[in-house]
């Protein structure tokens, strides 16, 4: 069992910059591919970007590239989301999301382990 929890979350004002962060217990999180997604009010959980369990290769959705950087620190069994730019439809609770998956898997099916999630708002 992995247990995930994230923090980082808050409000920024539009072209702000935010890092959330997704830390690990239970299991090594090196183990895992993990995965960020958001899901703002009335919308579905969308994908946001993952990083691979190997040689820690990111992929990102069309909507972040560029903006978004995922990385991990192995030591500290935690995974990170710089978010940068941000846009007010940047908005949603982001989470994330770990499996024994490929690095391009962007369905939540894909995932055996999520945390709460945290809100981020970004006002225009």
């Amino acid at each position: 069992q992995v247990q995930l929890v994230e923090s980082g979350g808050g409000l920024v004002q539009a072209g702000g910059s935010l890092r959330v962060s997704c830390a690990a217990s239970g299991r090594s999180l090196s183990s895992y591919t993990v995965g960020w997604f958001r899901q703002a009010p009335g919308k579905e959980r969308e994908f946001v970007g993952t990083i691979s369990r190997s040689d820690s290769s990111t992929y990102y959705a069309d909507s972040v590239k560029g903006r978004f950087t995922i990385s991990r620190d192995n030591a500290k069994n935690a995974v990170y989301l710089q978010m940068n730019s941000l846009k007010p439809e940047d908005t949603a609770v982001y989470c994330c999301a770990a499996g024994r998956t490929y690095y391009t898997a962007t369905s939540i099916y894909d995932y055996n382990y999520w945390g709460q999630g945290t809100q981020v708002t970004v006002s225009s």
